[in-house]
């Protein structure tokens, strides 16, 4: 079959609005959102409802022709984007962007797929309740997507990853069966919890259609301070203590390196005079939704033991909302300072908490003996211990070039630290194309065994996303 018979074939399934042929329309959806890649692809197919996609589904099994599901196309590791084959068909969810349910007696969200994160936040606030999934993409993102990837953000110290809010799904399989389970439950202990195999997929073994999302009681009050670290203030320390006297009603604990303040500062029209200490400083912010806790003298209760312990040099604790929402305002806009820089090499660092200072102690070593004059953006949600430990591209230099530079050297250098100290390569962003090597490099054998014979249980064929995260069985690692 032709490529012009397998487009008509799919366009005979879909509405006008279903299906992108234009050549400049695609490039957006080709091109990942580094703009590291740009693959190919015949067309962009948009279904409405999960029957379309189905439909699509089936057919593409039927003529071998891949599938890769698109929600936002905000992927750190192009695992949104098809290879340059053009044998692979986008299936974008754009069109399903349906907020089915919002149940507040049990604190739930039903949504498609295709939802984007914001909605579905202002969705559940306009009920009296908070989605605790919360990222800088969040305008954009889409909740396949977060599944897909496992999303974490900026809450994960109290309400954790996408993971720990998935209650129900609805899926199709890689032959156009859908997996409908859009239950409600938080238990549910009837065999194996499919809905998880989803997560962190990034769509390798099917396409997300909907998701049932678990929601919290909507914060009413809230105490936030910028505490400026002295020198060598012990980071996993501070955030024990926090969290312990705060009796876990912590929901941001996020450090920033003085450069990366200064990126965001010099991005701004009208920054805040917030400033850093000798070591940086660190976003808190205490919430709840009871009328009976006073949060702001329980955060000057907390802000006292650390002062006196010799941790900090100066904090501001909000008085205003606007006060509040400068500080974060600060905090969100590091990454565009980096992108005004001429942007950034990315490393997604987790390591134990226990191990966060260890790491950056190493990996500044590294730095330096590896280039002295590179300048770094070091910022992260470092509750959970996730580090964005991001080496800047100097400017008047190529940004691709360099990026292959720094990815093919430094960045290995990093990522040894990072394992030999038990973390990982990736907390939040995921694998996609970029850093399937990775997996092979820094993956335990055995799990990568299991996750190669998971995908072809789901996916014998290899249409799902192909090329992403994880070799099929019978293919040779390139490492």
């Amino acid at each position: 079959m032709s490529c012009s018979v397998h487009v008509r074939a799919f366009r005979d399934l879909l509405d006008g609005e279903g299906i992108v042929e234009d050549v400049e329309r695609i490039v957006a959806y080709t091109t990942d959102q580094r703009q590291l890649f740009t693959g190919s692809t015949l067309a962009v197919l948009k279904p409405a409802t999960t029957q379309q996609v189905a439909d699509i589904v089936r057919l593409a099994a039927r003529h071998s022709i891949g599938i890769v599901p698109q929600g936002g196309n905000t992927s750190y590791c192009g695992g949104a984007t098809p290879d340059a084959s053009g044998r692979q068909m986008i299936v974008s969810l754009e069109r399903m962007d349906r907020i089915r349910e919002v149940d507040p007696v049990s604190m739930s969200i039903s949504v498609d797929a295709g939802a984007i994160l914001k909605n579905v936040q202002d969705a559940a606030a306009a009920a009296g309740l908070l989605l605790p999934l919360s990222l800088g993409a969040e305008g954009s993102c889409r909740i396949g997507g977060n599944i897909g990837t496992n999303a974490g953000g900026l809450s994960v110290v109290r309400y954790g990853m996408t993971r720990d809010l998935l209650l129900g799904i609805e899926a199709v399989l890689a032959d156009g069966t859908v997996v409908s389970d859009m239950r409600k439950l938080r238990k549910n202990n009837t065999g194996y919890d499919v809905k998880q195999c989803f997560v962190g997929s990034e769509g390798t073994l099917g396409i997300v259609t909907g998701a049932v999302l678990r929601l919290a009681p909507l914060p009413t009050r809230r105490a936030t301070a910028w505490l400026k670290l002295a020198n060598g203030a012990p980071l996993a320390e501070l955030l024990a203590l926090v969290r312990r006297e705060s009796s876990d009603l912590l929901t941001t604990f996020e450090f920033m390196a003085a450069r990366a303040i200064a990126l965001a500062t010099d991005a701004m029209t009208d920054p805040p005079s917030l400033g850093a200490g000798s070591a940086g400083a660190v976003l808190v912010e205490f919430a709840s939704s009871s009328r009976h806790l006073d949060l702001d003298q329980l955060m000057e209760a907390v802000l006292a033991e650390v002062i006196e312990a010799g941790w900090i040099e100066d904090a501001l604790l909000a008085q205003s909302g606007s006060q509040r929402a400068a500080m974060w305002r600060l905090r969100e806009t590091i990454p565009e300072g980096e992108k005004r820089r001429n942007g950034s090499i990315k490393h997604d660092i987790s390591v134990p908490l226990s191990s966060i200072q260890r790491f950056l102690d190493l990996a500044g070593s590294q730095m330096r003996s590896y280039d002295a004059d590179l300048e770094l953006s070091v910022y992260g949600h470092v509750g959970d211990g996730n580090l964005h430990y991001n080496v800047l591209v100097p400017p008047d230099v190529d940004r691709l070039e360099f990026t292959k530079r720094i990815e093919s050297s430094l960045s290995l250098q990093l990522y040894d630290t990072a394992a030999a100290l038990g973390g990982t390569f990736s907390a939040e962003h995921g694998v996609g194309r970029f850093k399937k090597h990775l997996l092979e490099r820094y993956g335990d054998v055995g799990r990568i065994a299991a996750m190669r014979r998971i995908k072809a249980a789901f996916d014998p064929a290899d249409i799902m996303n192909a090329g992403a995260v994880v070799r099929p069985l019978g293919e040779k690692s390139v490492c």
